[in-house]
């Protein structure tokens, strides 16, 4: 009897098979789905790769969210930082998609419309232009009242080197000093020290410029795009050294500020440089 069903079925498959072309071992690819998941187990479903080789490893992941996070660094330099210090090459593409896939938006990046239409140009000979600027801190103590700083910056036009020196009072005689720590701190001459018409930059700073044997030149008035490249550094000191800062009374800031200083001299890349910082721009003009 049994041999007899398993004939008559047999049969009947092979019917089945012959009617519509089907191969066998498709149909039997199929009853076997049809036993384990019913009629679910007959539907088309997208195949899908039991690997991913490709797929960007967790412990990249979790860097590029800690980079983002703890030095609010962008996309191209996370990209540069991972490989300049951790051998990681990783396209920034990826590292965009890494922080849409964990929902975290753009820096905050206001670009105005004068920025917009700036005409950019730098200097080849390092040391040709440097750039002079103040820029003005507030910090509260802890009683909460507001202490007032100044830090001098200076920018070298063609290799984007800075020195940096934070002052309690905002004068002139504050404007000569730095301009000597400036000249001992940069490692080539001086050809001219541009500034904007701030009351700190007059008559003795302008002779005092002049006796250490440089040009003193003042920017037109209103026009401070054209100190532009000190006044974005101000942004990236804001950005990735003061928002990380805790102060209280008895911070050293200037001690602070050096570290800074020599960071960004030696280690930052330098989104202008395609990820160089600026110490090897100056190695590469100097060749």
């Amino acid at each position: 009897m049994k041999t007899n069903l398993y004939t008559q079925n047999k049969n009947v498959i092979n019917v089945f098979i012959n009617f519509f072309g089907v191969k066998k071992s498709t149909f039997y690819k199929w009853k076997k789905a049809y036993d384990e998941h019913g009629e679910e187990g007959l539907l088309r479903k997208k195949p899908s790769p039991r690997t991913f080789p490709n797929q960007i490893k967790q412990e990249i992941v979790n860097k590029v969210l800690e980079l983002r996070k703890e030095h609010k660094l962008g996309t191209w330099r996370i990209k540069w930082y991972l490989e300049r210090y951790h051998d990681i090459l990783i396209s920034e593409s990826s590292v965009y998609r890494i922080l849409k896939r964990h929902n975290i938006g753009r820096l905050d990046r206001k670009v105005t419309r004068r920025a917009m239409h700036n005409i950019r140009y730098e200097k080849e000979t390092p040391g040709h232009h440097v750039q002079v600027d103040v820029k003005f801190l507030i910090f509260k103590d802890a009683n909460g009242q507001k202490i007032k700083r100044f830090q001098y910056t200076a920018i070298d036009d063609a290799t984007r080197i800075r020195a940096l020196k934070i002052y309690e009072k905002h004068n002139q005689l504050s404007s000569i000093d730095f301009i000597n720590y400036v000249v001992e701190k940069f490692p080539f001459r001086i050809n001219t020290i541009q500034t904007d018409n701030g009351h700190e930059f007059q008559s003795k700073f302008h002779w005092h410029v002049q006796d250490l044997g440089m040009r003193h030149r003042f920017i037109k008035v209103g026009t401070p795009q054209l100190n532009g490249k000190v006044e974005r550094s101000h942004l990236t000191d804001k950005k990735e050294f003061y928002q990380l800062l805790s102060y209280t009374d008895d911070v050293d800031l200037n001690q602070k500020l050096e570290q800074w200083e020599n960071f960004y001299n030696f280690n930052r890349p330098h989104g202008s440089f395609k990820g160089k910082t600026p110490y090897e721009i100056l190695k590469s003009k100097l060749k």
